[in-house]
């Protein structure tokens, strides 16, 4: 298992269409939530971690976005990916950013994920139990009963040994586990994609799930997915009940 402290993606180019009005002048990334920026609570998350380097991709209003990371003095320390000129998903974004975050594992989080922890901190145990000689991915997941602002079907089925099949792949029209936007990942299979832009779901999880090399972690806590108005209403109440 690796014992260093990896390199973070922050993903922060997403145009938030679904997050409107509260986006027709920020990016998602700069919506608050309980008095902070949904990208600074990651972002917190990542430094108590132990987390020094982080890379954030910019695109939907990057300047604004840009301006406000500058102005953070707590870890990690942040260098920017530009996708001004085009988005680039989530794939695309982790492999146009390879020259600043090399070929090690990778830690890469979304920003409209918050949580409550209630047994292990979360960070240090994806990157604790990350094991590249079995695993390509180790998403955090959790039980799709328990997530708040999470209106979907469920992502995955995950055997005893923490292995993750699609829902879709099961032929099932639910699945009992969701992942919650963070996860640690070999970044080489990302870089060998042909395409510019490109989302990790299905291009890259598909192939390592179909090779049994797509793990899930169970997150100990409370998951709140930051994804609509509503939701974030209801993250906001949650953390600060």
């Amino acid at each position: 298992m690796t014992q260093r402290i990896p390199r973070a993606m922050v993903l922060a180019a997403g145009l938030g269409t679904r997050m409107r009005p509260l986006t027709l002048d920020r990016p998602k990334a700069l919506v608050d939530v309980a008095g902070r920026a949904l990208v600074d609570h990651m972002l917190d998350r990542l430094g108590e971690a132990g987390v020094t380097d982080a890379v954030v991709n910019l695109h939907a209003f990057a300047d604004r976005l840009e301006t406000h990371l500058k102005q953070r003095v707590q870890p990690p320390r942040l260098t920017f990916s530009d996708e001004r000129a085009k988005p680039l998903e989530t794939g695309g974004g982790i492999r146009a950013a390879r020259d600043l975050l090399g070929d090690d594992p990778v830690l890469v989080a979304n920003i409209d994920s918050v949580w409550i922890e209630t047994g292990a901190p979360a960070i240090p145990a994806l990157m604790e139990s990350f094991d590249p000689n079995r695993m390509d991915a180790l998403l955090l997941v959790t039980k799709t009963e328990d997530a708040l602002g999470f209106d979907g079907p469920g992502d995955f089925l995950m055997d005893a040994e923490g292995r993750l099949t699609f829902r879709r792949d099961a032929g099932l029209k639910t699945a009992p586990y969701a992942y919650i936007g963070v996860h640690m990942t070999d970044p080489r299979p990302i870089y060998r994609h042909e395409a510019e832009a490109f989302s990790l779901v299905p291009a890259i999880w598909g192939e390592m799930a179909a090779r049994g090399r797509l793990y899930g972690l169970m997150l100990e806590g409370a998951w709140m997915h930051v994804g609509d108005p509503g939701a974030r209403d209801a993250a906001e109440r949650k953390l600060m009940a």
